[in-house]
């Protein structure tokens, strides 16, 4: 099924995704003409298929569940913010705040991810083929970030539990995030991203490990 934006409204598109009619079992599903529009694609439930094809504004594919959804451009601010399940596929580049607090799921990026990539995770994976911007990792809770390419300055500040993988260089560390012994667990954790995102090039060996010293007040069992 066909959604063009030019000739029907965008409030209309997103409530017959996040209304689909089980009976007519339709699966796949694409939107054209987006336009730089915000939300496309919010808050879908099902296990479908969407295609987006052009650039997109703030927040799609956000809070999402089950849906594969692929954008073939540029997001804006907040792509899969607060996403839940499912798959989000970024064919472009993505601005600030990709993946905020997604609590799971898997968002994949093609290009090159903005300033603050993966802030205030719970649980969320966000693989990058290119590089992160500045303060990437921020008070992250759980999950995984795996960089193909190179780190802006301040990665993890603050983290909690995420493990974040560099491959390039990384300008610098943020409070309270280490540089990490790679184990035999990560490799397999690494590998396994890698082949969901059909990553053949690159080896698990070839990515340095980050994470929480745990030495941030909010660690000591003191100040509980």
């Amino acid at each position: 099924m066909i959604f063009d934006l030019k000739k029907i409204n965008l409030r209309e598109v997103n409530g017959k995704l996040q209304n689909i009619d089980k009976k007519k079992n339709y699966k796949n599903y694409k939107i054209l003409n987006p336009e730089g529009n915000h939300a496309i694609c919010a808050g879908l439930q099902d296990d479908i298929n969407v295609n987006i094809e052009g650039h997109v504004g703030y927040y799609c594919a956000g809070m999402n569940q089950n849906a594969k959804i692929t954008i073939n451009g540029n997001v804006g601010t907040g792509v899969a913010e607060n996403m839940m399940s499912g798959f989000v596929h970024v064919k472009g580049n993505a601005s600030q705040s990709a993946g905020a607090t997604g609590h799971g799921g898997l968002l994949l990026i093609d290009g090159d991810a903005s300033s603050r990539c993966g802030i205030s995770m719970k649980g969320l994976d966000i693989v990058v083929k290119g590089s992160v911007g500045h303060m990437s990792g921020f008070m992250s809770q759980a999950g995984t970030i795996l960089v193909c390419g190179n780190a802006g300055e301040a990665l993890g500040d603050s983290l909690y539990e995420t493990e974040i993988y560099v491959k390039g260089k990384v300008k610098s560390l943020g409070a309270d995030c280490v540089e990490k012994k790679v184990e035999i667990k990560h490799l397999n954790k690494i590998k396994d991203l890698l082949n969901k995102c059909g990553i053949k090039n690159l080896q698990p060996s070839q990515f340095k490990r980050f994470g929480s010293a745990r030495k941030l007040y909010n660690f000591r069992v003191d100040n509980a």
